[in-house]
């Protein structure tokens, strides 16, 4: 009997993400793997949720009524993932999706369980402001000094986990502290982050990039509160 299961699942948090959410999915549906996309609308106010309403069935949404941080849509989606792997995609554009296959490959073949996108590994992007790389930059080292590990960029959106792995962890986050949890919580149940290279263009605050530098202490706090943590 074949397995029934896509070999990915992409889940996609949005928030009045109007200008690009239409281009996103269409490239997002091309992509040569089997796949569920599921797109969590967090409470879009312009025409985000009418846009995800003119794709049917070719995708799966989850709308609140109210704005969610991204941590609370990606735990909502959740129990309704049937892929062999999930994959986080954000809706701005930042990231490549063409890419999404590559950074899967390594978990579908058996090679890994996490796997990150990294954008650092050939130095810090130019059009990154100067302090998004500085935070990056002592979230990499936060990540060495607590759990003595080296990756180079654990903020990336581009994580991508074998779906039983991201289950056990049972994930608290509500914002963006998303990222240091994951990290935190894979390193502790024994899985070594498989680092990908990436493409990366960094949106502006004016286009409408959600995530501040302000983020940072939240993320060093959840890195330092899960450094103990245990299944």
């Amino acid at each position: 009997m074949s397995d029934p299961s896509p070999d990915v699942t992409i889940l996609v948090p949005a928030l009045d993400e109007e200008q690009t959410i239409r281009e996103l999915v269409d490239r997002l549906l091309a992509l040569p793997i089997s796949k569920q996309i599921i797109v969590m609308n967090n409470g879009s106010t312009d025409r985000t949720g009418e846009i995800l309403a003119g794709f049917g069935d070719a995708i799966e949404t989850i709308t609140f009524q109210d704005k969610t941080g991204k941590g609370a849509s990606i735990r909502a989606a959740l129990p309704k993932v049937i892929g062999k792997t999930v994959v986080i995609q954000d809706a701005d554009l930042e990231y490549v999706p063409e890419e999404l296959p590559r950074l899967v490959q390594p978990i579908l073949s058996g090679k890994a369980d996490v796997v990150y996108g990294t954008r650092f590994l050939n130095g810090m992007p130019a059009e990154m402001a100067l302090p998004n790389k500085i935070v990056n930059r002592l979230l990499a080292w936060a990540v060495r000094i607590l759990f003595g590990k080296k990756i180079t960029d654990e903020a990336t959106c581009y994580k991508a986990f074998r779906t039983d792995v991201l289950a056990k962890m049972r994930l608290e986050c509500n914002r963006f502290e998303f990222c240091p949890e994951v990290t935190a919580k894979s390193i502790r149940m024994g899985h070594e982050i498989l680092e990908v290279p990436i493409s990366y263009s960094p949106r502006s605050k004016l286009a409408g990039k959600k995530i501040r530098w302000t983020d940072a202490p939240e993320a060093f706090w959840t890195l330092l509160k899960y450094r103990s943590w245990r299944v």
